[in-house]
Parts: C-alpha cells; structure tokens; sequence
C-alpha cells in the first residue's frame, strides 16, 4: 500500500517539475535557426529537413520545467543531425581504396566545372600517391580549353612524372586510353584522368564525359567541387551524378572563409564519401576529410 502512495507521489512531483515541449514554442527558435542554416550555404531542402528533423525529436518531449534551456536543446539537436549527414562523408584513405584493389593500373576520372581547382588537386592526389611509393601517370583528356594541356603537363614537369596527351580538339577518350594502355605497359599502379571543365548546361561536353566512361571504365569517379560556390554545388553534384555517376567528392578552397553549407548540403543530397579538402595551392595541402572539423566551422559561425 505504501509502495503505492509512494509511486503516486512521485508521478505528482515529476508532473509538477517536468513539461512537454509544445510546437509553438519551437516555432521562433526554430525560424532562427533555418535562417542561419540558409546563411552558411546550407541549402532549403537540406535546411528544412533539418527544422522537421528537429521538430519529430522535441515535440512532446518532456524536459525540466524550471531548469531548462530550450534554445541550448535545439541547438544540441541541430549538432546531431548535422553530424549524422557529415558522417555520411567519411570513407577509407584513397591509399588503402588504391591497395585493396585487384586492379592495375587504378584508374581514376576527375570532373567538375571551371574554376573549381581541378586540374591543380589532381597534381596533389599524384603527389600524395608517389609519396606513398606508387607510381602514376596523368591523363589530359581535357582537349577543349585553350592551355589545359600546358597546365597540366606543368605540374607533371614539376613531379617528374609522365603525361599522356594529344592535340586540342582530339577525342578526349582517345587520351584516357592510350594513357592506360602506357601504364600498362611500364608497370605504372594509377591513372589520374583530367577532363574539360564544364558547366552542367553544356550538353556536348558532358556527352564527351560519358563517352569517357564507357570507354575507360574507371574504378573511381571523382566529382571535384569548389566549398565556396553555396547552393549551386548542390546543383552541380545532382547534375553530374545523374548523367555519370559520382563515387567520391572532394571539397577546394576550404582554406577560404567558407561557411560549410555547400559540404552539408551535397553529403546530404548524394551521401557520398568524402576523400579530401584542399587548402591551399601547394601540393601539401589537401587534408583528409573530418566530419566533426566541418561541424565545429558551421556551429562556431
């Protein structure tokens, strides 16, 4: 019987020190937070799941009448989820992907549009492999921008290593190949394949990409994206995914005062691993991907 008026009692107290979270009391907080998500790049879409997220785990929740602060327990779930789409990022080192492979040579293809850095982190990832002790070859199968074959073959020049190319307006699959076929032939483990820069509207030349793929067949796609450009790298990522497929990202331009969106917003759209970061232009600067650095650069915004 006393076990039973002690139980009551207790239920009685809980009620009086605990209540549950209401949605309108969410409403303002939450309308904060999406607008500073939005601020940081973080996409609508991305953004919003992340409000409704939030309001599914704190509706009806009960918490300390007196004690609580409800802005630090939004801000705690917000970390949370942020965490669960940055950890969807994270992938073995490039190295130890190249070394499980049967394959040789390895091949990968680089893509992206212009300006984004491409060509400059592909001579880094060969830098980061031959200080590995693998040999690599680089393939300039961008044969449609005016210099893209002397940009290359400079940072080849500066890493002693051979570039395979062919003259401006030649088949860009035509370069990819032959450059396997002469790793083949001299024992070389990687091919680092360049592509034209292009913008998602230009038909012909993601067509050319494709033919790329099908020809060569490479064990790793890489979609090279620029962390400074916001939204529009969430377009950028659905698009060439779509049309080519994407195995893995890597983020430019880190080193900048980005706001971390854009990382948030395309690991949230395609949920694809994450190799590197670059940042910086020498060859050393390109870090391995950290989900909780990213979320420390969104929060501590």
């Amino acid at each position: 019987m006393f076990d039973k008026i002690k139980s009551k009692f207790q239920g009685i107290i809980q009620r009086l020190s605990e209540r549950e979270i209401k949605e309108y009391e969410l409403n303002e907080i939450l309308d904060e937070f999406m607008y500073s998500l939005i601020e940081s790049d973080v996409s609508y879409d991305t953004a919003n799941h992340i409000i409704e997220f939030i309001k599914r785990k704190l509706i009806g929740r009960s918490i300390p009448r007196f004690k609580a602060n409800l802005k630090d327990i939004v801000k705690n779930v917000v970390k949370e989820v942020l965490l669960e789409i940055l950890i969807s990022g994270r992938c073995d080192d490039l190295y130890d992907t190249i070394l499980s492979s049967a394959k040789k040579p390895y091949v990968i293809v680089f893509f992206g549009v212009n300006g984004v850095g491409k060509t400059t982190t592909i001579a880094k990832i060969a830098k980061y492999l031959m200080d590995k002790g693998l040999k690599v070859v680089l393939a300039c199968s961008d044969t449609f921008r005016a210099a893209a074959i002397e940009q290359l073959k400079y940072h080849a020049d500066k890493l002693g290593i051979r570039m395979i190319s062919h003259q401006y307006g030649a088949d860009p699959a035509a370069v990819a190949y032959d450059a396997i076929e002469h790793a083949k032939s001299k024992g070389i483990d990687v091919v680092l394949i360049d592509t034209a820069g292009r913008q998602h509207s230009n038909v012909n030349l993601m067509e050319e990409l494709r033919k790329i793929v099908r020809v060569v067949q490479p064990d790793l796609k890489i979609l090279v994206l620029d962390a400074l450009t916001g939204n529009d790298a969430v377009t950028q990522a659905r698009y060439f995914n779509d049309n080519v497929g994407v195995d893995a990202l890597i983020f430019t331009k880190v080193d900048a005062d980005i706001k971390g969106g854009a990382i948030i917003s395309v690991l949230y759209e395609l949920k694809k691993p994450v190799f590197f970061l670059g940042v910086g232009q020498r060859y050393s600067d390109l870090i391995r991907y950290n989900a909780q650095e990213i979320l420390d650069m969104i929060i501590n915004k």
